[in-house]
This record gives structure tokens, sequence and C-alpha cells, in this order.
């Protein structure tokens, strides 16, 4: 972990000296739901995609590779007045499964302020709000974003969201439902983190809300640094129905909740064709031991959700074509080393399993043909602590309109 945040604070060092060097700027970065939002059109129509091919390579085994059209979206705005907007982003993914992605109304109070409400992005690090695949470099999105904060994290719930121009600041603050933790079964565990409890707004419940927030910097052109949280419990269906003075009963509740605490830090950097960005996760989990216990098959086999999750990413990348006025095109090669653990911690009664800490490094090239279509390729090997890497070629192509 100090390896973590030393490499992580020279990187953002680094990028901090080298831009004070140049003139300020205000500008953001912009996803495709604020491009919406910024439109002056009464209807907005937009949308990505991606489509992907996985092979795995090994040496002493033949494998299939894979091919599969990832996910298709359509995003729709439209603008009731000045003040009030509504988004939706509508996902198929692997051709057959259907998602609401973002559902959202956005009421416009002052310059500074704006009501949101609805199915809503939770705003942790970079990949889970900026998904669309000309915004990132490889194939699938960074590993981090799947493991430790699991992208893509929506929840419903309301809050306000703004731009404080003068302080080059956006900020989001909201209240959202939780994780599912226990409806039944439980949903945590070592292996996945927290990616199975998310509810995705699909007849979502709520036994007590959690608070999430961002803040992001970029007054300094070429850099922007955000700042996240996420906070609160997961939520557990034993509750329902139980009476107030039932002290046994919320007992047994209590103990299917688990605590969470996550902290995020992220930054971009451009500087002509060099593009530079980092990511560091801390989650930290209460409550594990009593949840393990709980949940597990038996008295003797507990659950195997760790107290205390960590992840990282680092990445650089270069577009070769800037120095060549008259190509549209870029060509950037890149490289990305992550490394995340769900067993940064675990309580007592359960053993660390080293394999749920992963060490990951990611190189390869992105085309982008135009704004708005680009094409991938990376190698990834993957060396889980204590064991043998695996290796897998990928590529894909992606757009955005």
């Amino acid at each position: 972990m100090k390896r973590i945040l030393f490499f992580s604070a020279l990187l953002l060092s680094a990028m901090f000296l080298n831009a004070q060097t140049l003139e300020q700027e205000k500008a953001t970065y912009q996803n495709l739901a604020d491009q919406l939002l910024s439109s002056k059109s009464k209807l907005t129509i937009g949308g990505y995609g991606e489509v992907h091919y996985h092979q795995p390579l090994n040496s002493d085994v033949r494998q299939n590779g894979e091919l599969d059209v990832h996910r298709m979206v359509m995003l729709f705005g439209y603008q009731f007045s000045e003040r009030t907007q509504f988004v939706t982003e509508l996902e198929f993914e692997h051709v057959s499964e259907v998602y609401v992605e973002q559902a959202f109304l956005q009421h416009k109070i002052n310059k500074s302020i704006n009501f949101r409400g609805g199915l809503l992005l939770i705003p942790m690090g970079i990949v889970n709000e900026y998904h669309e695949p000309t915004t990132f470099n490889g194939v699938e999105r960074p590993l981090v974003d799947n493991k430790i904060a699991p992208t893509t994290w929506r929840e419903i719930g309301f809050g306000l969201a703004g731009n404080i121009q003068p302080a080059s600041l956006k900020y989001q603050a909201y209240v959202v439902n939780g994780f599912n933790g226990y409806d039944g079964t439980a949903k945590l565990n070592g292996k996945n983190g927290l990616r199975s409890g998310r509810q995705k707004g699909a007849s979502s419940y709520i036994s007590s809300p959690n608070f999430t927030g961002k803040v992001e910097y970029y007054g300094i052109r070429g850099l922007n640094i955000g700042l996240s949280g996420y906070f609160g419990d997961t939520q557990s269906k034993l509750y329902n129905g139980i009476a107030k003075d039932n002290d046994a009963a919320l007992a047994k509740a209590d103990s299917s909740v688990v605590g969470i605490s996550m902290i995020g830090l992220d930054a971009r950097y451009n500087l002509k064709g060099l593009q530079l960005r980092g990511q560091l996760y801390s989650v930290s989990l209460s409550n594990t031991n009593e949840y393990n216990r709980f949940t597990g098959k038996n008295k003797t086999t507990p659950n195997d959700l760790g107290s205390r999750m960590s992840g990282y990413y680092v990445e650089a990348g270069y577009n070769v074509f800037r120095h060549f006025e008259k190509v549209k095109t870029e060509l950037v090669p890149f490289v990305r080393l992550e490394g995340y653990d769900t067993h940064a911690d675990v309580e007592s009664n359960i053993t660390r399993n080293q394999s749920y800490k992963n060490s990951v490094v990611t190189a390869g090239l992105t085309l982008k043909l135009a704004q708005g279509a680009v094409l991938k390729t990376d190698m990834q090997w993957v060396k889980p602590d204590g064991g043998s890497t695996t290796k897998v070629f990928s590529a894909g192509l992606g757009v955005m309109f």
C-alpha cells in the first residue's frame, strides 16, 4: 500500500509541476450525458457502442477466442425548458441483456447549482462516469473499475451537481440507495467484492440511505484532479416488517449488514501528445466478521468478504501522429499498470486468499479514425499473487455520437 501511495503521489506531483508552467484554462472533460445536457435542442439523441474480440494465449492449451457485441447504447435528452432537462441511457449488453444505465431529471437552480433525481451514476473515479469507448485506452475498461469500484455503478437517488467556475470546481453530492447486501442470500464476497450487490434501479429496495460525492479541480490547463467518496451501509431485507422493539430480530438483521467507506483519488493530464492518467481506491468494510458468519454456508464455513479492498492504476500514452499537421487521426501507444486486492485486510475468522491480489499490465494501441470512432488492440498480462500469469490478446472497435 505504501508503494501505491508513493507512486501515485509522485505521479500527481509531476503532473502539477509540469502544469504550473502552462497558462490557466477553464475547461472540463465531458461525457455523453454532459453533452446532451449542454445541447440547446429540444430533443437530443446520442449513443455509443463496442464490439470486442478476446483471445486467451496459452503455450500448452488451445483455447477458443470470444467475439462479443459487448454493448450498444442509446442516449436521449429532452429539454422541457431552459432550466429543466431529462437524460436517459438505454443499454443492450451482449445482444440479449437490456438495462437502464441512467435516467435522471435535472433542474437548474442557478448558475452553480442543479438538482438531480432519478437513476444516477455514482461519481467514483474516472471510468464510472466517462465510460464511452472513445474516452479510454484499452479494449476493456481497467480491471480496477470492475473489481473495486463496480462499473457501471448506478443507483436511485437525488442531490445536487454543478460547476463553480470562479473556483474551477465541479461537484456532485447525492443520497442514494445502497448495495443489496442480503436478500436471503449473501451478495458480497471476497472474489467479487461489492459487484454483485449493485441494484441498478431494478426493483431496488432501501433499508438505510447512502451518501456519495465528488469534487473535481480543473483550473490548470490540461490537468483534472478528482476526489470522490461513498459512505453508508449495505441494504438488508431482514429489516422489513420487524417490530422496532424486537431486539433479537434487529440484532439478526444487523448481522446481515456491511458498512462501507470508499475513497477515490484520480488525475488526468494532457500535454500536447502526452496523455497521463491515474486512479487510486481505498475501501474500508465494517461488520464483516458478523456478516461472514451470518451468511456462511454453515457454522464452520464462513463467507470470505474482506475488511479492506484497494486498487490503483497508472497509465501513459502518446499520440505519435501529432507531429503530422495534415493527419487528422490519432495513434496512441499506451501502457497501463494496475493492482487490486479484495483481501487487502481480513478479519480473524477467515484466511486471506492470495489469488484475490492481482498485478496487471496492459499495453496496446488506440487508433482514433475520427472524432467518435476508434479502433483498439492490446495485450494484457494478469498475475495473481503466488499464481501463474494469464495472457489475453484483445481487439475491438468503438463509436460515440
